[in-house]
């Protein structure tokens, strides 16, 4: 772990923050010394066993700056039993990874002397983030100072003050240094070569990294369909005929490369030791509420909130809000059509070059509005998850991406379906689907990079000034690093970054075959995207938590569902081609027949393939076997060594020192 500027704890101990707690300023004195007796007590007490200290204001503060900042460290042993508390698995002296344990220290590869610089600061900062969100509430029934702000035992003190508005934040702080080093070998240097994935997940985690790696790996597999689209495009074979072979390629390309994206992102995992690393047990997210109650699970007092409400919720007001949405979305684009035929019906009284212009303006507008209606979507669609009072964390992502991938996709591929399979007109397809896809990245762009650094600079120019100082060269006191760090926007999660890759997957996997450029936009438009996000993770928002993950979850799925959908519709545009139709002249039944049966052989190839191709490369697959295998050999060594020290022949009895005999299972029992 990198070395920060130290702080004194109260008790005289210097330690190194790490994380900051800011309360409102008001915050009443009694409810902050008992957060932070909380926060200093000792485990067993039900204390997070942190050192915790207010932030001294620096040479430049002012009376406006909040009093209510803490920086929050622990000493290196408490950081090595919380290592082995949250389960982080590292490498063994035999090259294998498994979960770190205190007493076994000295057999992990890169554990030297005191085990200095064995974790990470993300993976020290995680066990912080840990040991603040088990902070319990023990026997108080609300938080000091506040009788309305209800405790129960059991419940999270850091998530309640947090929903009712006395926490403002907590965050992790950025190490310069190594966020330099990493600024350098990352974005600042623009080259052709591989993104530093192990230096991105040692200092963001593992979800991050994984993002990227998607990101990258997505890029790479592009470019076999890029290099193969451009002569279509070079030779202007405009000929629809001509792209049948293109989307048989398609059909192939789209399995292939998420089977193998799993075994990639199986590799990874395995080398940075979350592969075979059990999830956590989940708490109630902070927003869920409900009639208190018992959990049959933990025992703990917690809020209970019926199940058949919550599907009353779901099915009554979230499905039919969702297809209102929907059907608004179709009234727009019939919008399109109108405005579409309107274009053509000028450009054809008299074909100018302005009029061949206006032709492309219907398509713009749309694309625009399409991003609009998808963003305003997006908050409705957050807020009414959360009105669905959904009590997990991850079954509220869950919901929350099917209602958005749901209307998203409706609303950016719906007219791409109209145009292919009712209106049946290729040259517009071709020109929507450039014009949507060139638009929506443009657009993309703006929003993802220059829109939030362009708002930090407006927010406050003196405070940028001090973060570009802070993050390049000068070293800036400990009190304005935080004030500049908490003034940063807040990276809200790869939720949005996920979802543009999962359209821009459509757009080629879709429709690619009409308009081959397709592919050379999508890896043009990932490259700028490796460094926009890049340049924001470091630059723009404030540095987030490392979040441990062997994949990249439920978008797995949603690739996998826009997959299966690329088959059906590349075999309806093969069957629609008039090469393929010249073998049927006579007979559509027949046509259809066949496109149907091809389209059946190929899905059930594509789920062949899902079996015959391993998630897990088979490498990995023997050292997880083997770490099993002596796994349970130990604990059957150690049972064995029990049972021999407490053996004693059936029958037998013991003289007692009073002259009396009890049989040896009674002497046993009371020992166990």
């Amino acid at each position: 772990m990198q070395k920060s500027l130290p702080v004194y704890d109260s008790d005289g101990s210097t330690f190194a923050p790490l994380v900051v707690i800011e309360l409102v300023s008001e915050t009443k004195e009694e409810a902050i010394t008992w957060l932070l007796n909380r926060v200093r007590d000792k485990q067993q007490d039900g204390g997070a066993e942190l050192l915790v200290e207010q932030l001294t204001p620096g040479a430049q503060g002012t009376e406006k700056d909040n009093p209510n900042v803490y920086v929050v460290g622990a000493s290196w042993q408490r950081l090595l039993y919380g290592a082995e508390d949250v389960g982080l698995f590292k490498e063994f002296k035999d090259g294998s990874m498994r979960g770190f344990t205190y007493a076994n220290k000295h057999n992990f590869k890169e554990f030297q002397g005191d085990g200095d610089g064995f974790l990470s600061m993300a993976e020290c900062q995680y066990i912080i983030k840990h040991g603040l969100d088990n902070l319990r509430a023990k026997d108080e029934v609300h938080v000091p100072g506040y009788p309305k702000m209800k405790l129960y035992p059991g419940k999270s003190v850091i998530r309640r003050m947090q929903s009712k508005g006395v926490l403002v934040q907590v965050f992790p702080l950025h190490e310069k240094e190594e966020l330099k080093r990493l600024s350098f070998s990352w974005f600042k240097k623009i080259k052709l070569s591989f993104q530093p994935l192990d230096d991105i997940r040692h200092y963001f985690g593992e979800g991050m990294a994984l993002y990227f790696g998607f990101l990258e790996y997505f890029t790479l597999a592009l470019i076999p369909m890029a290099l193969i689209g451009i002569p279509y495009y070079l030779f202007d074979w405009e000929d629809y005929d001509k792209f049948t072979v293109f989307a048989g390629f398609n059909l192939v390309w789209c399995t292939v490369i998420l089977e193998l994206w799993k075994r990639l992102s199986a590799s990874l995992a395995y080398g940075w030791g979350t592969l075979s690393r059990k999830k956590a047990f989940e708490e109630p997210r902070p927003g869920f509420h409900g009639v208190l109650g018992v959990n049959p699970v933990t025992g703990r007092a917690e809020p209970l909130y019926s199940n058949a409400k919550r599907q009353l919720r779901i099915y009554l007001v979230s499905v039919p809000f969702v297809l209102l949405c929907l059907y608004l979305s179709l009234y727009v684009m019939m919008i399109y059509f109108d405005m579409e035929g309107w274009a053509l019906m000028i450009h054809d009284e008299e074909p100018t070059f302005w009029t061949g212009l206006l032709l492309f303006i219907p398509s713009i507008i749309y694309a625009v509005v399409i991003e609009i209606m998808n963003l305003i979507y997006r908050y409705a669609a957050e807020f009414l998850t959360g009105w669905e009072n959904h009590r997990l964390e991850s079954t509220f992502q869950n919901h929350l991406v099917l209602k958005v991938l749901v209307f998203n996709f409706f609303n950016c591929f719906a007219s791409l379906f109209y145009i292919a399979f009712v209106m049946q007109d290729m040259v517009l397809l071709r020109q929507s689907l450039a014009t949507l896809l060139i638009t929506s990245q443009i657009l993309n762009q703006i929003m993802e990079a220059f829109l939030p650094y362009w708002l930090q600079r407006r927010r406050n120019k003196k405070a940028h000034k001090r973060m570009i100082k802070t993050m390049e060269d000068k070293e800036l006191p400990l009190s304005e690093q935080v004030k500049l760090e908490a003034d940063m926007s807040t990276y809200l999660g790869t939720f949005d970054d996920y979802l543009e890759l999962f359209l821009l997957f459509g757009y080629v996997s879709l429709f690619s075959c009409v308009y081959p450029l397709a592919a050379v936009l999508v890896v043009l438009n990932n490259v700028t995207e490796v460094y926009s996000d890049a340049f924001k993770m470091c630059k723009v928002f404030k540095r987030p938590f490392s979040e441990p993950a062997a994949n990249i979850g439920v978008w797995q799925l949603a690739f996998e569902a826009m997959s299966v959908i690329a088959v059906v519709t590349n075999c309806a545009l093969i069957g629609m081609s008039p090469q393929v139709k010249s073998y049927f002249p006579e007979s559509e039944t027949q046509l259809i027949l066949w496109v149907v049966g091809f389209e059946h052989f190929l899905l059930a190839s594509k789920f062949i393939l899902t079996f015959v191709i391993p998630d897990v490369p088979k490498h990995i697959q023997i050292k997880l076997s083997r770490l099993e295998f002596e796994s349970l050999e130990a604990l059957k060594k150690r049972s064995q060594a029990h049972g021999r020290k407490c053996w004693r022949p059936r029958g037998s009895q013991k003289l007692l020192s009073d002259g009396e005999k009890r049989p040896i299972v009674q002497i046993l029992t009371r020992r166990r």
